[in-house]
């Protein structure tokens, strides 16, 4: 146990030295090793001691094995000793308060920590020994025992961080350094010490606390200094000669750390002053100026007043560029941070940051755009500096913060600084500008603009002297500035918000297309139109109606490549659009396009608006007619599946005509000829491929051939014949064909035998071999016998008889049949047609009396059989029933029927279908079946009753009946006959007759002849004699009499045919053909005579004779018995047939008395059917017949016949008869029907329409003999029709024409040809006064015709009312036909013409122009305006008469509104001057040339004035001199959109200038190259004072002219322009006219900048031989020279080039420093040629103040603060300049002066307050609170503003503000000499206003 302590310290030597002289110690270093402690132990030890020390701030602790002394932090004091038991583990516990604790541990320990708390804790119980809650811990540490194995060790002190040994000392083995801190003071080892040092393997006796300390005064002193005893420290360097610096050093370093380790005022103001005077006065203890300014500059002050005050105490001692620059950067912080947020980190960072651009982005990144702007304003940087900001700057950083800054600063100073840049900024621009419309996008396109304006740089403030300096780029940029430009007005003005990228890819046609397609709703189109759409196309020159067709054009393209459900969207915005169009051209265009376009079938809509356009009077009318067609076409072709076909040719056109009839629809005819008349086809071709197409249909080809014209049919059939042959002519074909059929046919046939024979069996239980079917008889047997059992099964079915009746069969085999079907079915396989079968049931019917049902069947046969076949079964039918009912045999008769008319319809269907064989029996039949039927109609009885007979005038409309009952026609009044009676003989009459002709026909006549016994005319007489005795005893005369001739007659024929041959005939016995003959001869005489008599004494005495008849029967008779008759007729009633019977027999006395009276009776008869009585001159002589023709001709009921045949009756004059009637039939109904014309169903109403009379007309003209008299009366009479009936007029002509008269006072074929020209002419006039005046004049009534046709006889007749009549009419459609009439007329064309165009121009053009005028659209010309015009000057060309066409043209031009068609016109009219002097006539000339004089001024006045209007230049100043071109040119030069366009390049589309002047040269002939030369002169040589300076660079006075003339020649290639001018460089005179003017450097620094802005550098380099890069520097010289040639210092090129400078500027301020342009030229020279001399500089800036140039002196001053070997001079002159300036420029420029204090380098050191003050005294308190806000001492500004009364400051605070920030927006604008760049004021006028608002 370690409990003897012993403190070697407190002795009186303090330290104890102990001896090493046995130990090894080397190294560099000397240390003194003092004895401190030393412990001992009572005990033996036993084993070496584990050692541990630690050295704490105010205690160490040493512990050996488990003893522990706590000392004092000097080893003065022991503060505890403690020993513990035999336990190894010993706990250190260290708090907070740097207390420590030693626990024993008994068992074990355990700690359970809760946070901050330290508990003890034993093991084996769980139970807590000890607790420190109050405390908090740290850590703790468990130290264990340990030995090393080594007998020594050494103690090693190494130098870091090269690791080098500085000091070793051999220790004993049992040691242990104490564990302290870092310090560089005194080492503590602990070490055991044996008590015999010649036994190191001994246990320690004693243990030694060591103290090592550097023995060395240099580090002695360190380590004082390290220890803070700096006056020791002091004391100790002055005592061994150390450097003593070195401890006001290191003591000025120990302040700066007091004062840095807390805020200001942290020890107290008195103590934190007394450490600053501290490090004052310490520093004044070190002459080190290095260690000072560093000292001063590096050193982190706490607070600003601190830096401030020690940056400037050290240089008031050692004044330095650093510190100046400290000073400078000072002010930056502060102006950047404020004083109140000064640290002395953040200071030296910012002090020792070379890079700011780091901070500028810094600032940008936290959003501090101000802050990064004051730090690019306060320095300078390179093209780097600019690739790293425009990199790095956010996007997020909104443009309205980022433009002011780029504006004012960044743009300004890389123009100036390094001009490449514009390159890369270009770049950086345009691309910002297109972010901004996904990243701002509610400002954009506005923000994108004013972004992309930025890179725009002025033209005349940029020199691209470099061959990299982004031309390409700045065009790119203005590219974008102008589509941005134009995106912002679409937006603005015409509501339309477009990306950019869409509007690149568009035009203004496409862009007015987006306008519309962004309106939803049809409705809104006209308002968009109008407010949007309309300016839009105005403002761009574009024609509204040609876009608006364009867009439906587009919309139709669009829509059509859509699903056809869409289709129906477009079409209310179409009809919108469409309404919204004036041009009816144009319209006619739309329509037609929303016709090809629209989906077929067409909508309602769609159907409307063509409807619509259809019913309308256009040119186009005929077009769209077609194109409607076209269309319905396409709705057609749908039904056949045909879409989107246009045929473009005929050929394919019959493509389409063979596909539809290929389809083979019931319709595929009609609408193939609807498609031929659309594509005008050949409709014969048409019906050739349908025929062709349905050539196996016979019929239905028939009938379509009768169905065609005949010229067409017949053209039809010639092809079909041709393509037939065709057909034939491939006979290899055939043959195959041929054989391949029969092999066909044969194969069918035995598939079809095989196929009845197995039907036969299986049907009908019929078997036969197929021998047995071939066999017809066979069939036939088979047939009948099933047809039997047929008829056996019906009658059973009526009988109701269940007995099976059956058909026996060769074979036995029995089958019953029990329906028609099974007869048909079995006839089919027994090769029975159905024709042949209903045949043979027919016959069957009839043999068993069922003739209802052989009629039925008849009748089914002549419908579906129509063949010879059916013809002989229905001759046989008809014999049949005239064999059935002469034998009187019982038949089935339905009620009601006709038996005799249905066997006459028989025989009569017979012969239309009978073969010609059977064709006389067929005759014969047919004409006795005729006799039976007449002869059965008297037998019955009409049931028409009692018909009251009415005297009608017209029999044309009478029935059947009332013709027979009513006519005078004979009709017998007979008995009524008894069929029973009179039928069966007169059907064996029939009988006779047919079997007569059957047998000759079978025999023949000679035959019979030889064979009496077979004469078939002797049973003939019998019932001829019963049946005319019938006949008789009824009185059915004429039936008898007819009886007689046909029975006769009909054998009298047969018998004459048959015995033609008259050898044979001789041949033949005589007996037979006397018998014969006599028999004809008797009997028929005998009966004939008897029944005439009868007959002719009955007709004669019927109520109206008969005549023709009554004359007819009297033949017959005897002379004798027919004069016998006849005179009792006469005597006995008044008939005509005497008269006729008397020329007969040649009575002419007794005829001709008879005949005359006949003919006046019969006349009487005729004219009373007309309504004509002829009493007044019956039975008159023939002359006083003449009386009646008037009467004759009014007739409407009369013909020329009927007038023909009464005057040759009478003997008339027929020429005047038919001439009166031609007249009175033209001329009939004038006044009735005039108005009628052209009313179908009215002009249907009268008897002859007008065509049928003058078709009638024509016809009787053939008639006359004289035509003379007849076109006398139609002359006449053609003035007595309506001027507007040109029908009748017509006619009227067309007679006269027929006539063949000439008439000298009518022209007749000018006549027609006038006529034919009205007729086709549709009148656009209303009829005026004139022409009503004419009907009244003639008594004609009004007529509606009047309002659709011009007067006849007035355009023929009266030439004085021509032109009333045709100028109202006169416009571009009607214009044609009236030319072709005038012509006709032979009028003045020139007077027509004139009339035309004066007429077109007052209706159609200019209205047009008026409402183009209205519409603001003057600049653009309609497609309607355009045609109009060109068709009024093609009618002005007409004109022959010059003077005439040039008046004509001129006063047109005259009344036109100011624009491009009055220039136009005036150039018109120039042309039709030129043909005016042209004419031989010298006083015709004259005229013309007076004209052509006055009118060329007229025409460059409008030319002028239009081409200023179209490009918005029509001032009124500039219109005044549109009559002097030289003048207006010069005046176009000098616009100011010239200098505008200069200076900035992205404003808004300024006027070409050029253009208009090239335009303007070219109308007035005026040489521009002259007026070039004059206003080169002008600008370069006599604008301003030559050489006059003041405080303007002289620069800017050439500037402006300057300008201009770089404008001027932009007009020319640039090697022309740039020779041009550097002609004038190295002239004496000016070059460029004979003015012999004397050219001074002033002038060729004019040129001399022109040509530098005018040509590329290389260009450049050739004409001046000059380096591109030395170009500026020339320019500058040239500017001295000029200054140094307005002091009359002559000094040439090379001279000034070649002269020492620093001489030169000091020869001009000895002897010209009295002037201000001297001065102000030493300045400059001073300031290009870096002349710093302080004494020369100072007093410079004396005379540039006391001359006033304050703002000269302003930029001096900037220059000079970056020039160190000025800075003493320039520190003074900041208050100077400022107090100057607010003094001198009577408060014009005080924005400028509180700018400078802004940026001034110096700004710490200005006497703000006394600025202030000054701007007070001048009443800008805006100001002078300006400058106390910059005063940087927080307290004292706040004092000095407090001063200040508020009223004061807030009374003018508003002027003072706005006059600042116009200012600041006037200063940045540019200039070409000024770089220097200005933080906007609106911060300190901001924080002004706030102020004043606290203050209040």
């Amino acid at each position: 146990m370690w409990n003897d302590v012993e403190l070697l310290a407190n002795d009186d030597t303090s330290t104890v030295r102990v001896s090493f002289d046995l130990r090894r110690e080397c190294g560099s270093a000397l240390y003194q090793v003092d004895n401190l402690v030393k412990l001992s132990c009572s005990e033996k030890v036993l084993h070496n001691p584990d050692l541990y020390a630690s050295y704490a701030s105010n205690y160490i602790v040493v512990v050996a094995d488990r003893t522990v002394v706590l000392f004092d932090y000097n080893f003065q004091s022991v503060l505890l000793h403690l020993n513990f038991g035999n336990d190894k583990i010993i706990t250190l516990i260290f708090f907070d308060a740097g207390w420590c604790l030693i626990v024993k541990n008994v068992l074990g320990w355990s700690f359970f920590l809760n946070p901050n708390v330290l508990s003890v804790w034993e093991v084996n119980m769980l139970v807590m020994v000890w607790c420190w809650p109050e405390l908090a811990f740290h850590d703790f540490l468990i130290t264990t025992e340990g030995r090393s194995s080594s007998v020594s060790m050494s103690l090693v002190v190494y130098s870091l961080p090269s690791m080098t040994a500085l000091y070793s000392l051999e220790v004993s083995s049992t040691s242990a350094l104490v564990k302290m801190g870092v310090n560089m003071d005194t080492v503590y080892l602990l070490e055991g010490i044996s008590k015999s040092l010649k036994s190191p393997e001994d246990p320690v006796s004693s243990v030694v606390v060591r103290c090592f300390t550097e023995a060395l005064p240099e580090n002695r002193l360190s380590r004082l200094l390290h220890k803070h005893k700096f006056e020791e420290a002091e004391t100790f360097a002055i005592q061994f000669g150390l450097d003593v610096e070195l401890v006001y050093k290191v003591k000025l370093d120990f302040v700066l750390e007091k004062l840095a380790s807390s805020p200001s005022g942290g020890y107290g103001q008195e103590v934190f002053s007394e450490l600053v005077e501290e490090a004052k006065t310490n520093l004044a203890k070190i002459n080190d100026e290095h260690f000072v300014v560093q000292y001063s500059v590096k050193a982190p002050w706490p607070t600003f007043s601190t830096a401030q005050e020690m940056l400037n105490h050290a240089n008031s001692r050692y004044p330095c560029s650093q510190i100046q620059e400290a000073l400078s950067k000072l002010a930056t912080f502060c102006g950047l941070n404020g004083p109140e947020k000064f640290n002395g980190i953040s200071w030296i960072e910012f002090l020792q940051s070379s890079d700011y651009i780091i901070d500028i982005l810094w600032h940008l990144r936290d959003g501090d755009l101000r802050g990064a702007q004051y730090l690019w304003l306060r320095n300078e940087f390179d093209e780097k500096t600019l690739d790293a900001l425009l990199s790095s700057i956010p996007k997020d950083v909104p443009s309205k913060d980022l433009c002011p800054w780029f504006r004012t600063i960044v743009i300004p100073f890389i123009r100036k600084t390094f001009p490449k840049g514009q390159k890369k900024l270009s770049r950086w621009l345009e691309q910002r500008a297109r972010n901004l419309e996904l990243t701002e996008k509610a400002d954009w396109p506005q923000n994108g603009l004013e972004m992309a304006q930025l890179g725009l740089p002025s033209f005349w403030l940029w020199l691209p002297l470099e061959d990299d300096c982004g031309l390409e780029e700045v065009e790119q940029l203005r590219s974008l500035v102008q589509s941005l430009r134009q995106l912002l007005d679409l937006f603005n003005k015409y509501h339309c918000k477009l990306s950019l990228s869409d509007f690149e890819k568009r035009n203004t046609r496409s862009i007015v297309f987006l306008m519309l397609d962004k309106v939803l709703a049809p409705e809104l189109i006209p308002s968009v139109i109008e407010s949007s759409v309309r300016p839009y196309t105005q403002e761009h020159r574009l024609h509204l109606d040609e876009l608006l067709l364009h867009y439906i054009r587009d919309m139709l393209e669009r829509c059509s490549s859509q699903t056809t459900s869409l289709f129906t969207e477009w079409e209310a915005k179409a009809m919108a659009v469409l309404d919204c169009m004036t041009d009816s051209d144009l319209v006619e265009d739309a329509v037609l396009e929303i016709m090809y376009k629209a989906v077929v079938p067409w909508s309602s809509v769609v159907e409307q608006l063509v409807q619509k356009h259809l019913e309308m009077d256009h040119p186009r009318q005929e077009l769209l007619k077609e194109s409607y067609q076209l269309m319905e076409i396409k709705k057609l072709l749908r039904v056949y599946g045909i879409r989107n076909f246009n045929p473009s040719s005929d050929n394919l056109a019959m493509v389409l005509v063979r596909r539809i009839l290929k389809q083979d629809l019931p319709s595929s005819l009609e609408d193939a000829l609807k498609v031929a008349q659309v594509y005008k086809l050949d409709t014969s071709q048409i019906y050739f491929l349908y025929i062709i197409q349905l050539i196996s249909q016979r019929e239905l080809c028939v009938t379509v051939l009768k169905e065609l014209p005949p010229a067409e049919a017949e053209c039809v059939t010639e092809r079909l014949a041709t393509w037939a042959r065709l057909e034939l002519q491939n006979k290899h074909l055939i043959s195959e064909e041929v054989t391949h059929d029969s092999l066909r046919i044969e194969c069918v046939n035995n598939l079809k035998m095989f196929e009845a024979i197995a039907n036969l069996q299986e049907d009908f239980d019929i078997f036969l071999s197929p021998e047995e079917y071939a066999d017809r008889a066979l069939r036939a047997q088979f047939q009948e016998q099933h047809i039997t059992a047929y008829e056996n099964t019906k009658a059973r079915g009526r009988l109701q008889d269940t007995r099976p009746i059956v058909a026996n069969d060769p074979d036995g085999k029995t089958k019953t049949i029990s329906t028609e079907a099974g007869l048909y079915r079995l006839a089919r396989q027994l090769q029975r047609s159905e024709q042949e079968l209903w045949a043979d049931l027919a016959l069957r019917a009839l043999l068993v009396g069922k003739v209802d049902k052989a009629l039925k069947i008849c009748s089914e046969l002549y419908q579906h059989h129509y063949d010879a076949c059916t013809g002989r079964v229905l001759f046989h039918a008809a014999k049949m029933l005239c064999q059935m009912l002469e034998d009187n045999v019982p038949m089935i008769i339905p009620d009601g029927i006709n038996l005799p008319a249905i066997i006459h319809n028989l025989a009569c269907q017979a012969i239309t279908v009978c073969h010609p064989d059977l064709l006389l029996d067929c005759v014969e039949l047919c004409k006795s079946t005729r006799a039976a039927m007449d002869v059965y109609q008297q037998c019955q009885i009409d049931d028409d009753g009692f018909t009251a007979k009415v005297c009608l005038l017209h029999m044309m409309d009478c029935g059947p009946y009332t013709e027979w009952s009513f006519q005078n026609i004979f009709n017998e009044d007979g008995i009524v006959l008894d069929p029973v009676s009179v039928l069966p003989f007169q059907y064996k009459i029939t009988n006779c007759l047919l079997n007569m002709i059957l047998a000759e026909l079978t025999v023949g006549v000679l035959y019979l002849c030889l064979f009496p016994e077979l004469d078939f005319l002797q049973p003939l007489l019998s019932p001829v004699t019963v049946m005319l005795q019938n006949l008789q005893e009824c009185s059915q005369l004429e039936l008898a009499l007819r009886l007689l001739v046909n029975t006769f007659g009909s054998s009298l024929q047969h018998i004459a045919s048959n015995n033609i041959d008259l050898t044979l005939s001789s041949q033949v016995k005589d007996d037979f053909g006397n018998f014969t003959l006599n028999s004809i001869k008797t009997v028929a005489m005998a009966l004939l005579h008897k029944v005439e008599i009868q007959l002719s004494h009955t007709v004669l005495n019927w109520r109206v004779v008969d005549c023709s008849l009554a004359i007819g029967y009297c033949t017959l008779l005897p002379q004798s018995d027919m004069l016998e008759i006849l005179w009792k007729v006469i005597n006995n009633t008044c008939v005509n047939g005497p008269a006729q019977l008397c020329s007969l027999y040649k009575e002419e006395t007794q005829r001709e008395k008879f005949l005359s009276l006949v003919t006046d009776a019969e006349w009487g008869i005729k004219l009373a059917k007309l309504g004509i009585s002829i009493q007044p001159v019956f039975r008159q002589c023939p002359e006083m017949k003449n009386n009646l023709i008037p009467t004759l001709v009014k007739n409407r009921n009369m013909t020329a016949e009927l007038i023909l045949e009464y005057c040759s009756t009478f003997d008339l004059d027929c020429n005047l008869a038919l001439s009166m009637y031609i007249t009175t039939l033209l001329l009939e109904g004038e006044g009735e029907s005039q108005d009628l014309v052209g009313d179908k169903g009215e002009a249907q109403t009268s008897k002859l329409s007008k065509v049928d009379a003058v078709e009638q007309a024509l016809q009787i003209i053939p008639l006359l003999q004289s035509t003379s008299e007849l076109a006398v009366s139609l002359n006449a009479a053609i003035l007595k029709l309506s001027p507007y009936n040109y029908e009748r007029i017509e006619g009227l002509l067309r007679i006269i024409e027929n006539a063949g008269e000439t008439i000298p006072s009518f022209p007749l074929d000018q006549a027609i040809r006038l006529l034919q020209y009205l007729k086709s002419y549709k009148r656009i006039s209303a009829p005026g006064e004139l022409e009503n005046s004419y009907l009244l004049e003639q008594a004609l009534e009004p007529t509606q015709l009047a309002q659709t046709r011009l007067p006849f006889h007035l355009l023929f007749k009266t030439g004085r009312c021509f032109w009333k009549i045709i100028t109202p009419e006169l416009s571009e459609q009607t214009f044609p036909t009236l030319l072709l009439i005038s012509k006709l007329m032979k009028v003045s064309l020139d007077k027509l013409y004139m009339s035309a165009v004066n007429h077109m121009f007052e209706r159609s053009l200019k209205p047009l122009l008026l409402e183009q005028m209205r519409q603001g659209s003057c600049s653009t010309t309609s497609k309607k305006t355009a045609r109009i015009a060109h068709t009024i000057m093609d009618y002005v060309l007409c004109i022959k008469n010059p003077e005439w066409a040039a008046a004509t043209a001129h006063r047109i031009a005259q009344e036109l509104p100011p624009g491009i068609e009055k220039t136009k016109s005036l150039k018109f009219c120039l042309a039709l001057g030129e043909k005016w002097l042209k004419v031989p006539d010298l006083e015709t000339r004259s005229k013309g040339e007076i004209f052509m004089e006055k009118l060329k001024v007229q025409y460059q006045c409008s030319a002028t004035e239009n081409i200023l209007a179209s490009r918005n230049l029509l001032s009124p100043e500039l219109l005044k001199l549109t009559g002097l071109p030289v003048r207006l040119l010069a005046a176009l030069w000098e616009h100011s959109s010239v200098e505008q366009r200069m200076g900035n390049p992205a404003g808004y589309a300024y006027p070409d200038i050029h253009a208009v002047a090239k335009e303007i040269a070219a109308i007035n002939n005026v040489d521009l190259s002259k007026v070039r030369d004059m206003m080169l002169e002008k600008w370069l040589c006599k604008t301003g004072p030559s050489v006059k300076v003041s405080s303007h660079p002289p620069i800017l006075l050439i500037t402006k002219a300057s300008r201009k003339v770089v404008y001027l020649l932009q007009m020319y290639p640039m090697d022309f322009s740039s020779r041009l001018l550097s002609s004038i460089l190295t002239a004496e005179t000016w070059p460029l006219s004979n003015s012999r003017f004397r050219l001074t450097f002033c002038h060729r620094a004019r040129a001399l900048l022109c040509v530098v802005h005018i040509a590329d550098p290389s260009t450049l380099e050739t004409l001046l031989h000059i380096p591109r890069d030395k170009v500026q520097y020339y320019l500058k010289c040239y500017i001295h020279l000029a200054q140094l040639e307005g002091l009359n210092i002559p000094y040439t090129v090379d001279s000034f080039l070649n002269s020492p400078k620093e001489g030169l500027i000091k020869g001009l301020w000895k002897n010209h420093s009295h002037e201000p342009e001297a001065v102000r030229l030493v300045s400059d020279l001073c300031l290009e040629y870096q002349v710093f001399d302080p004494q020369l500089w100072n007093g410079v800036l004396q005379k540039l103040l006391t001359f006033n140039m304050i703002s000269y002196l302003q930029k001096v001053l900037e220059a000079l603060g970056a020039v160190p070997s000025l800075l003493q001079v320039h520190l003074h002159w900041p208050f100077l300049l400022g107090c100057s300036k607010i003094y001198h420029s009577g408060g014009t420029d005080h924005n400028l002066s509180l700018f400078y204090h802004l940026r001034c380098p110096f700004l710490l050191n200005m006497d703000l307050i006394g600025i202030a003050k000054c701007f007070t005294q001048v009443n800008l308190p805006c100001f002078s609170l300006g400058s106390l806000l910059l005063i940087s001492c927080t307290s004292k500004k706040e004092r000095n503003i407090q001063v200040r009364p508020p009223a004061f400051f807030i009374r003018n605070l508003c002027t003072c503000a706005i006059s600042m920030m116009r200012y600041c927006c006037d200063r940045h604008s540019g200039s070409v000499l000024s770089s220097v760049c200005f933080p906007t004021p609106v911060e300190a006028i901001t924080v002004s206003c706030e102020v004043l608002a606290d203050i209040d």
